[in-house]
């Protein structure tokens, strides 16, 4: 069982366990407060378990995201009561008394671990140029297709993964004021709902990658777009095979760097 995986179902667990009533130690350093930020898409609430939310989980993005991204257990898009009550309990002993207060922008501000990169904290100029940046308006960007991450309709890294992101960890464990943005992207196949779904876990995975190698997830933006933007048309295998695809930009960045 990979890291990301047992990293996702010790969550579910901890949940399990607030809805329970028992809460366990550390549980808020568990969930995924990565959605809803500024620029990030919105998040909707529906099911019989919405009005049971709190305020500050229904009329947020930011709690939208959290409730969504922590406690869909079934990844049906909707709400059930028992998940919200997970999601209140497991809020609730983050935000303590003065839940109307909370700062969601805390759950952002990480511990930064210096580590340092091969031959005493330099980069491998080699491994980046493999990687075939490419100058945006956003910065240098790289695109690594499904295949090489992901077995299909999966969001779990295969096992050569964290081989193929290891020259990028040791540039951004080296260059610690780069920004990063993390975009996931699926073919046309499948539900509307589905897809988000899906490149939104794919996202996370590459992120969560990142965090295992010691880079901090600070500088991250992590955003599903599911199968917005397509590269190629979908009406063919090779097509759609290109649109399954996570794209890392290093915002702010040439490509002629590297």
């Amino acid at each position: 069982m990979t890291t990301f995986r047992k990293t996702i179902l010790a969550a579910t667990a901890a949940a399990i366990a607030l809805g329970a009533g028992v809460a366990p130690a550390s549980a808020q350093d568990r969930w995924d407060w990565g959605g809803g930020r500024n620029g990030d898409r919105e998040y909707r609430l529906i099911g019989a378990g919405v009005p049971i939310l709190y305020p500050e989980l229904r009329q947020t993005n930011r709690g939208r995201a959290f409730v969504m991204r922590n406690f869909d257990y079934n990844r049906d898009g909707r709400v059930q009561p028992r998940e919200a009550d997970a999601a209140n309990r497991a809020f609730a002993r983050v935000a303590g008394p003065r839940r109307d207060r909370f700062d969601w922008e805390s759950r952002d501000r990480v511990v930064v671990v210096e580590q340092r990169g091969p031959q005493g904290g330099g980069w491998d100029r080699g491994a980046m140029r493999g990687y075939g940046f490419r100058q945006t308006s956003r910065g240098a960007m790289m695109r690594l297709d499904e295949d090489v991450l992901f077995a299909t309709d999966s969001a779990e890294l295969r096992p050569g993964a964290i081989d193929k992101l290891r020259g990028l960890a040791n540039y951004l464990r080296s260059e610690s004021g780069v920004r990063v943005a993390i975009d996931g992207y699926t073919d046309s196949r499948g539900t509307d709902a589905h897809n988000q779904v899906l490149s939104e876990r794919r996202a996370d995975a590459v992120r969560t990658a990142f965090d295992q190698m010691g880079v901090t997830r600070a500088p991250f933006s992590v955003v599903g777009h599911g199968e917005a933007s397509p590269v190629a048309p979908n009406t063919t295998p090779q097509g759609m095979r290109q649109n399954r695809r996570v794209e890392v930009t290093l915002l702010g960045q040439r490509a002629d760097r590297f």
